[in-house]
């Protein structure tokens, strides 16, 4: 495997955790306009995608395979705590 497979290898783990970050953050910002009204958007997703992507990389190494139901399971749940924390949770800075 050379260096551009494995870079993009891991571009493709990680794009559901940038897909759903995104897509939470912007749904985010639509449904919650006033109480979100200082966090921006990049605010909002870069917390989310660190922690989907955190979420992707257990559930790799604990279930063993990518792909799986349960990887995905903790990537929501890690896109809506980052969500949470910036948002409302100890991270938000308004």
């Amino acid at each position: 495997m050379t260096f551009v497979d494995a870079l993009f290898h891991l571009i493709e783990f990680l794009l559901p955790a940038l897909g759903v970050a995104a897509l939470a953050a912007a749904v985010a910002r639509l449904l919650w306009r006033h109480e979100l009204r200082g966090v921006g958007w990049r605010q909002l997703f870069g917390p989310a995608a660190l922690l989907g992507g955190l979420a992707l990389a257990v559930g790799l190494v604990v279930l063993g395979r990518d792909g799986r139901v349960g990887s995905y399971a903790l990537l929501v749940t890690g896109c809506a705590l980052g969500l949470w924390w910036r948002g409302w949770g100890p991270g938000q800075r308004r």
